[in-house]
């Protein structure tokens, strides 16, 4: 389907966003058309302890300024520090009150949030102060919404000074109804998160009472070893602190000021992935979409196991009254993503579908715009398709940099090596098996071309007698080319495990791609209202 007819800000829109290459956007960076990935827990457990020694992180975790690791064997970085001095692309009509907004708020890029929010009564303060053994958490602001409820905290330690990070073991913080009853997931907050706060995002499920309870288990909750960045060094903590809590959010102004509706729209692409859009939330901080994937047998035989935890769509809105054209290009580099992210994958042991949900930023798309229309571009998916290439290092000439001794080819990516070298590596967090801290594993360094979406994807290298040894693939995508591919002319495959006395003849081979898929066809008008009560 084409695109609406465009202004300069549309137009920048489609160049920019329809065909880049998954980061998480900030607001601020979104509208300089800038952005970096962060909190991305929807494919891991967003609690797991992490290390600031480390160099890596994963995507299912905390993603520094320059650098994003994609799980499932294929790792990218991306830099994101340059600046573009392009037009911002802004929904239209968004004016917000000019009202005080706390530290913490501004810190994690909640300012508008806040705006929205505060002036309806929906930020509320539950005056969480705990001390343990100096150790301090609070919690002084908590924005509520139909959709989702953020939850800001602070820690810090005996000295005052902040503790940057600290992870509680996954669900030890529950939302629930007054019988225990959980009302709320883990959500995901894809723009920037500021290092001296913790943001966490609920979604709340479809049935909600009209008080909600919030309740942190963090009783001897480990304090981690932590960088001081004013002395430059790591500080040792082996404390247990008792930091559980407990506050009550009554929902009712939150229901009354919220448009629900039910829809009962499918679609069953060529491949066999199956769509079902279930419900359409407005509320005065967002707009959601609800929906279910399944697949169907034909398409269920070709995929992974874990094919639920790296599919993703790619989708744009059209709001034809205000000239709007929004993509979402689902988990690309540098690509726009809703501002709020929900992967549900626990009905998928008994059967049931994956339930995806999308909250989009009303600084992209107009909260109150009564035409908005779902199309679908394409999505990806876990495939499992082999292809292999055998891998001769002494054919690489050293008379020259760049010269190609290895060439491979797969479902239109294209990859090709011209040197290598034995170098340490890092260990990453939750290492393959077999990999081998602090010796110097094969580096292999060329440059490639990629159709395909890069996380999910499998690598394995096998030696002459069958031994086989981690693969990842490391580099910086630049902007997409003509033909809509990814170029990557830094790219790097470490070999993790194979030292100089492995040999020097090998076969790599890629054994599951996230393939990308365009052969769609569908598009939803999304359901409209009579009235918004926020704006009564």
């Amino acid at each position: 389907m084409k695109p609406i007819p465009n202004d300069e800000d549309r137009m920048w829109e489609q160049h920019l966003f329809r065909e880049e290459p998954d980061a998480d956007f900030t607001l601020e960076v979104m509208q300089k058309l800038d952005g970096m990935s962060m909190l991305s827990a929807e494919d891991g457990n967003p609690f797991t302890e992490k290390t600031s020694k480390s160099h890596w992180m994963r995507r299912s975790g905390i993603t520094a300024a320059a650098v994003v690791i994609l799980v499932g064997g294929a790792w990218f970085a991306f830099d994101h520090t340059a600046k573009s001095t392009q037009p911002a692309v802004n929904a239209v009509n968004q004016r917000l009150p000019d009202i005080p907004v706390p530290e913490e708020i501004r810190s994690h890029y909640l300012t508008d949030d806040y705006k929205r929010l505060k002036p309806l009564g929906l930020v509320i303060n539950p005056k969480i102060q705990i001390v343990d053994q100096g150790y301090t958490l609070k919690i002084s602001d908590v924005l509520v919404d139909r959709s989702q409820i953020i939850i800001i905290t602070e820690q810090s330690n005996p000295d005052g000074s902040t503790i940057p990070v600290v992870y509680p073991e996954a669900g030890r913080i529950h939302v629930t109804d007054e019988e225990g009853n959980r009302v709320a997931s883990m959500a995901v907050d894809t723009r920037l998160s500021g290092g001296e706060y913790q943001r966490f995002v609920f979604q709340l499920n479809d049935d909600i009472p009209d008080q909600i309870f919030v309740r942190g288990e963090l009783s001897y909750l480990k304090i981690p070893d932590y960088y001081n960045v004013h002395t430059g060094e790591m500080k040792a903590s082996n404390t247990t602190v008792d930091w559980s809590f407990q506050f009550n959010i009554d929902m009712t102004k939150a229901k009354s000021l919220a448009v629900e509706d039910t829809m009962n729209n499918t679609y069953t692409t060529p491949e066999g992935l199956k769509l079902d859009m279930t419900q359409f939330v407005r509320t005065p901080n967002g707009t959601r979409l609800d929906m279910n994937v399944g697949l169907t047998d034909q398409l269920r035989a070709k995929v992974e196991e874990d094919w639920a935890s790296y599919m993703d769509l790619i989708y744009h809105i059209e709001i034809p009254e205000t000239n709007e054209y929004r993509i979402f290009n689902g988990s690309r580099p540098n690509a726009r993503q809703a501002k709020f992210r929900l992967r549900d994958l626990s009905g998928l042991m008994d059967g049931g579908p994956l339930k995806l949900s999308e909250t989009w930023d009303p600084a992209f798309v107009t909260v109150d715009a009564k035409n908005i229309r779902f199309v679908l571009d394409g999505y990806t998916i876990p495939v499992k398709e082999e292809n292999s290439v055998v891998v001769d290092l002494d054919k690489r000439r050293k008379d020259t940099k760049f010269y190609t001794f290895v060439e491979f080819e797969q479902l239109g990516d294209q990859i090709v090596l011209y040197d290598f070298n034995y170098r340490p590596v890092e260990q990453s967090f939750n290492p393959p098996k077999g990999s081998f801290e602090g010796n110097s594993s094969l580096v292999l360094e060329g440059n490639g071309r990629f159709r395909n979406a890069f996380n999910g994807d499998k690598w394995v290298a096998i030696d002459s007698e069958g031994t086989e040894y981690p693969v990842e693939v490391m580099g910086t995508p630049d902007k997409p080319n003509n033909n809509e591919e990814n170029v990557v002319n830094d790219l790097k495959l470490i070999i993790r495990g194979f030292y100089k006395e492995n040999g020097t003849k090998f076969t790599l081979k890629r054994t599951v791609v996230n393939r990308e898929y365009r052969d769609v066809n569908w598009g939803v008008d999304l359901p409209s209202y009579t009235s918004l009560p926020w704006q009564k």
